[in-house]
């Protein structure tokens, strides 16, 4: 399918959605920066979604480079963070990393559920992603592990690659970049019509060190 075809589905996904009016942060970008207690710096957040990342983010000091392939989600977090006066820590663009990456250097780059029916070349993305990274910087991807009763995606068949196989994929030299994370936690999730579920996400985290 064309890239038009993508920018149709996921800007309907969002069309279709109530706009929120405080976005939550995912669970495991907010235990990651927090746990760690990393430096406020430059981060980027590929398929920014409804912006909850990027709007808490910025909330705790961060200038946060926001991106995803619908323009109505773009536009929906450049009026959230306006309004939630962090419009000066926000900058949202519409962007389709299949063609191309963001430019910039970064000290976080996160990739949540970073997902599609479409195709798209995971493994090169997040391989940009890491050499975006600042000396010291580190990239957050979150994948599904599970299917929730919420998803788009409800195919039975559909396997999950785990953190150590994504992180083979993206084939890194490891004099540069070191694995920190690679685990499946579960957790208690709320979909966006408000049901719980328990969900297990795969959670990969490297840093680069040189």
């Amino acid at each position: 399918m064309s890239s038009t075809d993508a920018v149709t589905f996921w800007d309907d996904v969002y069309a279709g959605r109530p706009a929120a009016d405080g976005p939550r942060p995912n669970a495991r970008l907010t235990e990651t920066v927090t746990g760690l207690g990393l430096p406020t710096g430059e981060a980027l957040d590929l398929g920014c979604g409804e912006g909850g990342d990027a709007l808490w983010l910025a909330g705790q000091g961060w200038r946060v480079s926001a991106v995803d392939i619908s323009a109505v989600a773009v536009e929906r977090l450049t009026a959230l963070a306006r309004a939630h006066t962090l419009g000066d820590r926000v900058l949202a663009t519409r962007h389709d990393v299949q063609e191309s990456f963001p430019p910039g250097a970064f000290d976080l780059v996160c990739a949540h559920y970073l997902h599609t029916p479409f195709g798209l070349d995971r493994s090169t993305v997040l391989r940009s992603a890491a050499h975006a990274l600042r000396p010291g910087g580190r990239l957050l991807v979150v994948d599904h592990g599970s299917t929730a009763p919420w998803s788009w995606n409800q195919d039975p068949g559909l396997r999950y690659p785990s953190p150590r196989e994504v992180a083979d994929g993206i084939d890194l030299n490891p004099d540069t970049w070191t694995v920190e994370r690679a685990d499946a936690p579960r957790r208690i999730a709320t979909g966006p019509d408000g049901r719980t579920a328990e969900v297990t996400d795969h959670v990969l985290l490297i840093r680069r060190t040189a």
